[in-house]
């Protein structure tokens, strides 16, 4: 016999329902109502259909053991509620690859906002967004555990390496059917209309890590202008059409992606009080940057130290973490001796200089070049003086396009009318630009070094002799 019982969500609904019919919990209509639903009148035959009965309604309202399927239905069709939406689900969630997060700290405003989105304004498509490292995977799948009991399907999966877009959607369709439908549509625009029957029919939670996996590096064009942050790859255009397709259309789930960069396609669908939202994630404050570090160990510093070593590092967890360790096992857990280490030289831990060389390789050769010289002028630049410095080369407006790339790859920030990057971003460019120095200057001959240092088209005229020195 088949059974069933309802989910803690169904639960909710069920008694919010019942509230709203207006009749007592041990109503005796419950029963003969779900009675005649089943094809027995209790006023005409005096009995109740099979499956039918006080301690089967009664279990069905605790929810604890399950009932009767058809029982289970027939108490579902008398509330009004479609059955599919109140049972719990069987394998009705797959987290891939989703992390584990039993240990997470902080994110708890950004939780709140996107929880917020998804279920009390019931957002179709919700972006989060932001820089290596900042933890974007490990908050998509923190908020998903959180609001699991609001859908009927959840479903995880990774575009790390970028599968094609079909191969996903058959994926996510196959799930959401349960492996009932054998003959799949062949061509994309079937296929997303099929994917839109499910989201319409269930409240499904779908979430896609890594989209930038898809999109273009900004070298596409090779030394061409461009500004091509958040374009999708060749041949995998697909994907643009199926998330505003899901953004734009009407139903009652939410696909939520994460992203090294914001996606081109969606602004038109965005907004405050729209069903698309983006969220831009950004480097942890102070307060659970320190919390962070307390889970690695004991450590010891002022205020003032916390908040240059946490702000040093743009309060990236990935990179936090890193330190934290570093400054466990090398400095006995004291702030104030790391920072002095860090003072006296530049130095960056080997998993970051990985992390930041994946952002960089992202970059056009133009955005490269804008990224050097703001590292070279070490403070803060206006608009003018970056354009000046780059000798004319780019027009206002082309310039102004590679800065608002940047910004959306999150490599740059701009405050007080000034633009300028995090330091531990500063120290890999400069860090970078003195090997390349070094490099090139073992292929000149001496006599030619004071033209090599001299030369007016090269961004490291402003790199002195006690500058080199430190390579």
């Amino acid at each position: 016999m088949t059974t069933l019982k309802a989910s803690q969500r169904g639960l909710a609904k069920v008694k919010q329902t019942r509230k709203e019919k207006g009749w007592a919990v041990y109503d005796f209509r419950w029963l003969e109502e779900a009675s005649l639903v089943l094809g027995i009148s209790w006023e005409e035959e005096g009995v109740l259909a099979s499956g039918i009965s006080e301690s089967t309604w009664k279990r069905f309202l605790a929810g604890k053991h399950p009932i009767n399927a058809e029982a289970f239905k027939a108490y579902c069709q008398v509330l009004g509620l479609n059955w599919n939406e109140i049972v719990e689900g069987r394998d009705r969630k797959d987290w891939g690859k989703a992390p584990d997060v039993s240990i997470f700290y902080g994110r708890t405003s950004e939780l709140t906002t996107l929880e917020q989105w998804i279920v009390r304004d019931n957002c179709r498509l919700v972006e989060i967004f932001g820089m290596g490292g900042m933890g974007k995977t490990a908050l998509a799948a923190k908020l998903a555990q959180r609001i699991q009991h609001e859908f009927e399907f959840i479903i995880w999966r990774s575009l790390l390496h970028a599968p094609p877009v079909e191969e996903i959607l058959a994926e996510l369709i196959q799930f959401l059917c349960e492996r009932q439908e054998t003959d799949l549509p062949n061509n994309l625009d079937s296929q997303i209309l099929r994917l839109l029957k499910y989201l319409r029919s269930h409240r499904c939670l779908l979430i896609l890590d890594n989209a930038e996996a898809i999109l273009q590096n900004g070298d596409s064009l090779g030394n061409h202008f461009t500004s091509c942050t958040g374009v999708y790859q060749n041949g995998y255009e697909g994907y643009g059409q199926l998330f505003k397709c899901v953004g734009e259309t009407l139903h009652k789930s939410c696909l939520m992606l994460t992203s090294g960069e914001k996606l081109q396609g969606l602004a038109e669908l965005e907004g405050e009080t729209l069903p698309v939202r983006s969220l831009h994630l950004k480097g942890l404050p102070e307060a659970e940057g320190r919390n962070l570090f307390s889970a690695k160990g004991s450590f010891t510093g002022s205020d003032k130290e916390w908040r240059a070593v946490i702000s040093h590092y743009a309060g990236n967890p990935l990179a936090l973490k890193l330190v934290a360790s570093a400054v466990r096992n090398y400095f006995g857990g004291s702030i104030s001796c790391f920072l002095e280490f860090l003072n006296r030289d530049s130095f960056i831990f080997d998993d970051i200089r990985a992390l930041l060389e994946q952002q960089f390789r992202r970059l056009s050769h133009l955005e490269q070049e804008v990224m050097s010289w703001l590292a070279i002028n070490q403070e803060p630049m206006s608009f003018e003086e970056l354009q000046r410095d780059l000798n004319s080369h780019l027009s206002s407006g082309q310039l102004l396009q590679i800065l608002a790339a940047l910004q959306r790859r999150s490599m740059i920030e701009f405050n007080a009318d000034r633009f300028t990057q995090k330091p531990v971003i500063r120290e890999y460019i400069i860090t970078q630009l003195r090997s390349k120095v070094c490099q090139e200057i073992k292929e000149v001959k001496i006599e030619d070094l004071n033209q090599y240092f001299n030369l007016e088209s090269t961004h490291l005229k402003r790199f002195t002799h006690s500058d080199l020195v430190k390579t």
